[in-house]
């Protein structure tokens, strides 16, 4: 079974973070620090889900959520937003665009790793 994750986070910290609790978990892991890059690698990668941030340089993870939906070979790709957006209205955008889960920052460590086993099944 594929178990390869895409991070599409451009902070150095959170993006180690998420790594490292994924790949103790027994996840592989591949990242891009922006949206056209994560895009490409979503494109020409298989992937059992993606980890998209909000905030990213170039172009935003609502723009980049919109672009991955947009290919019928990513429809049933899981995509996480994994975002510090909490505002009011932040999460429904976020489902507006494609996602089917949100976890807000900072990560729960405890808990990260089981939330987006969640998503992933819930979206099989």
């Amino acid at each position: 079974m594929n178990n390869t994750l895409l991070i599409i986070e451009d902070n150095p910290d959170n993006f180690y973070l998420m790594k490292f609790l994924l790949e103790k978990n027994n996840f592989n892991i591949i990242g891009a620090d922006n949206g056209i890059d994560g895009i490409e690698m979503a494109n020409n990668n298989e992937i059992l889900a993606i980890l998209l941030d909000i905030q990213l340089p170039e172009i935003d993870g609502y723009e980049v959520a919109r672009r991955l939906r947009k290919n019928p070979n990513l429809d049933l790709i899981p995509i996480i937003a994994v975002t510090s957006y909490a505002m009011v209205g932040d999460k429904e955008q976020a489902f507006k665009v494609g996602a089917n889960g949100y976890i807000e920052k900072p990560i729960n460590p405890d808990t990260f790793v089981s939330e987006i086993v969640h998503y992933i099944n819930k979206g099989v």
